[in-house]
């Protein structure tokens, strides 16, 4: 057989999750993986000293754990995890209630029945009433259980303090969450030298990422994701900012040596994203190397890799070595993940026991050797995530690595080495003029830029640099009419976090989960940042959430027409038979310290009203006292609809259209608020010339402030037309008049 070169690299991302303004994190994720996979990960490696990989770590994740391991940061979920129970807040009950369970359960939580014993209760308590009857011992108990959790299996199997409370299992003091408390807090220093350690005794190389994780094509142009898929929406005007993709590569190489000791040699650019464009201003850097998918590479040759039954890829020739590019004069070389191993590490090898995984890897790495040319070694390159696959795993995956660590250091024909190490032992290189402009995900760009909430927040990136240019040019005439200076390296720092690539990734639909709504406003909260630092208003499209639909939302559109009775119940089991309801998981991604009014929504038409019924998270919207509920309906026109309560009954209903207050009859608009709150408006009152649909969103006001919005983004859409039960689809007007005159 050949001999096979394995390069294994394990990429180690965050988003910058702390609020640019306050300075608090929004997200705990960085702190938690970093107290488990981080470290444990290249920590594994020690028992293997002949087992060499690489590591890519990206600059804005470095940073934040350089900030935890200070001890100086502001995480919310980490201050009230060990926050004396007795001093609990029913604020801060919710909260545990959320974050807590926010975790694999059949491989973290099940560790402890004592943690499974507290999520079903508070299953079928549900979150209001666990929050109200769970005792102090079971706030203490939920409170270390979240924390420990999370913590390294080698912490979890040799710490003395970290071991002594896993096996005690339950019924926790306040002194063993301050044990466990400072216990993190030492951890957290020990995860970058670590990675420092490991690189000086040459067992792994760390490679680097353009610094917020951009897109450095789309920031280059963004209309070069037409080519890859022609029918992507345009960008307009395109955004166009090569400078910022040098300067976040710069930032990325300065903040490497200043953390490592030294420059980094390799690149994985964000997501495996690549062009002709991005290639030469790497390779004009110093970097020696980069890493992508196998599909680029195949758009790139014009060629394919499928499978034959035992996985081996057509042209594994060409997949199975470094490329050299020719880029400007400069070279550097490339590397082309094998997708199908990289999968079967990531999503299969976790439901196979870990001898089993390991040796199946192993064979799959001897066929390759067995059936590629044997005039040069075969280079595998396998790359994936190196935190999130773990969870999956029975052990957080650290028998399987270390049996296939060993396996592989104890076989004389495959060698694991570094990236760099890899180039060094090729022999012969493939040389290549240019590259195919795409990502890892299907060689192109959609996940980014394929769907209108993608070009929504291009567009208010693209305008909040364009105003930041605009600033910087007028410098200087600022100075000379003595109006102040605009703070342009704060509003620089904001918009090169905005440039980062986690904030597409969740818009569209292709991705979603509970935290939707937090990674939304974070992005808005960059360009907030931006713009006042340059001190000017953020236009009123950045105060908007740009994500339409939330996580975990569950939709079901109308089956049958209706007849309500508005009397403030549920008359019979078939009054709302047929409607259509939205149901959201209002545990998953609501923001510290909110607590929901507002349970399910029904709505339905017949022939002459839209009927809506808010059913209520608590026992009744009675216990409310004085309040209204303001419904947003946008047809052609907005049209709001306010219910007034006193004294826990419907006082007045009042309806404005585009903000104007009008006077309907009566019959228009009847509503009754007592188990539920029941509302059916009359058609003739709607603007719908046009429309084919009609959106609506509810929320709950007292004294001024929003208790509650449903959805807490955009509106619940309710098609039109008799296919979906509801009114027919009116033509524009003027459209009969115009179609008799041609």
């Amino acid at each position: 057989m050949s001999r096979v070169h394995l390069v294994l690299l394990w990429h180690m991302h965050q988003p910058q999750y702390r609020d640019p303004a306050t300075r608090r994190y929004i997200l705990p994720w960085t702190r938690l993986h970093a107290l488990k996979d981080y470290w444990g990960m290249v920590r594994a490696l020690e028992a293997h000293p002949q087992f060499h990989a690489t590591f890519n770590i990206v600059p804005s994740l470095a940073m934040q754990i350089e900030e935890y391991a200070t001890g100086e940061f502001d995480d919310p979920w980490f201050d009230i995890a060990f926050r004396p129970a007795n001093d609990l807040s029913l604020a801060d009950k919710h909260e545990i209630l959320l974050r807590a369970f926010q975790v694999n359960h059949e491989n973290l939580m099940s560790r402890w029945p004592r943690f499974v014993e507290l999520f079903h209760w508070s299953q079928r308590l549900g979150s209001d009433r666990a929050a109200e009857q769970f005792s102090i011992h079971d706030w203490r108990d939920l409170q270390l259980l979240s924390q420990l959790a999370w913590m390294d299996e080698e912490y979890l199997a040799n710490d003395p303090v970290v071991s002594a409370l896993a096996r005690h299992g339950a019924n926790f003091s306040e002194q063993d969450k301050e044990n466990l408390r400072a216990k993190q807090r030492e951890l957290l220093r020990l995860v970058l030298p670590e990675y420092r350690a490991a690189a000086e005794r040459g067992q792994i190389e760390i490679s680097t990422t353009p610094f917020y994780h951009p897109i450095l094509p789309l920031l280059c142009d963004s209309q070069i994701a037409r080519v890859a898929n022609p029918h992507s929406p345009p960008l307009t005007p395109p955004f166009r900012f090569a400078e910022d993709a040098k300067e976040q590569l710069i930032r990325a190489r300065e903040y490497h040596r200043k953390l490592f000791g030294r420059d980094p040699q390799g690149l994985w650019p964000s997501e495996g994203s690549v062009s002709d464009e991005t290639l030469s201003i790497a390779s004009e850097l110093g970097f020696r190397w980069f890493a992508t998918d196998e599909g680029v590479l195949g758009r790139t040759r014009n060629i394919g890799f499928w499978r034959d039954a035992d996985g081996i890829p057509e042209n594994a020739g060409e997949l199975y070595r470094p490329w050299r590019f020719r880029i400007g004069g400069r070279e550097i070389h490339g590397f082309f993940r094998d997708h199908y191993l990289s999968d079967l590490v990531g999503f299969v090898y976790s439901r196979m026991g870990a001898a089993e995984a390991a040796e199946d890897f192993h064979r799959r790495l001897r066929m390759i050797g067995d059936r590629t040319p044997r005039e040069r070694p075969a280079t595998v390159a396998v790359i994936l995530d190196g935190e999130n696959a773990w969870e999956y795993y029975p052990g957080s995956g650290r028998e399987f690595l270390s049996r296939l660590y060993e396996r592989i250091s104890q076989d004389p024909e495959i060698r694991a080495l570094t990236v760099s190490e890899a180039i060094a032992e090729a022999g012969e290189t493939g040389a290549l003029e240019g590259i195919f402009p795409a990502s890892w995900i299907n060689a192109n760009f959609d996940i980014w830029i394929g769907h209108s909430q993608d070009i929504c927040a291009w567009e208010l990136l693209r305008n909040a640099r364009e105003a930041f240019a605009q600033a910087e040019s007028g410098k200087a005439e600022a100075r000379q009419s003595g109006s102040p200076e605009p703070d342009l390296p704060r509003a620089r720092e904001a918009l090169l976090a905005a440039e980062g690539s986690d904030w597409c990734w969740w818009y569209g639909p292709e991705n979603s989960s509970s935290t939707d709504a937090e990674f939304d406003e974070l992005f808005r909260k960059h360009l907030t940042e931006a713009y006042s630092a340059l001190g000017l208003r953020p236009p009123p499209e950045v105060d908007q959430p740009i994500k339409r639909a939330f996580a975990g939302a569950q939709v079901t559109p109308p089956t049958g027409w209706l007849n309500v009775h508005v009397d403030g119940r549920v008359s019979s089991y078939f009054e709302w038979l047929g409607a259509g309801f939205y149901a959201s998981d209002r545990r998953g991604g609501a923001m510290y310290g909110q607590i929901h009014f507002i349970g399910e929504i029904f709505y339905g038409f017949n022939d002459e009203f839209l009927f809506l019924r808010l059913d209520p998270l608590r026992e009744s919207f009675s216990q409310l006292q004085d309040c209204e509920f303001r419904l947003q309906i946008e047809a052609a026109e907005t049209l709001k609809i306010i219910l007034r309560m006193r004294g826990g009954e419907l006082d007045s209903i009042s309806v404005e259209r585009n903000d104007r207050e009008v006077a309907p009859q009566t019959e228009d608009c009847t509503a009754s608020i007592g188990k539920v709150v029941e509302i059916a408006i009359a058609r003739r009152i709607f603007s719908l010339a046009g429309q084919n649909a009609i959106r609506f969103g509810v929320s709950l006001w007292r004294e001024g402030l929003a208790l509650d919005t449903v959805p807490r983004e955009g509106f619940i859409e309710l098609p039109l037309g008799p296919d979906s039960f509801a009114w027919p689809v009116e033509p524009p007007q003027g459209a009969s008049d115009l179609t008799s005159s041609s």
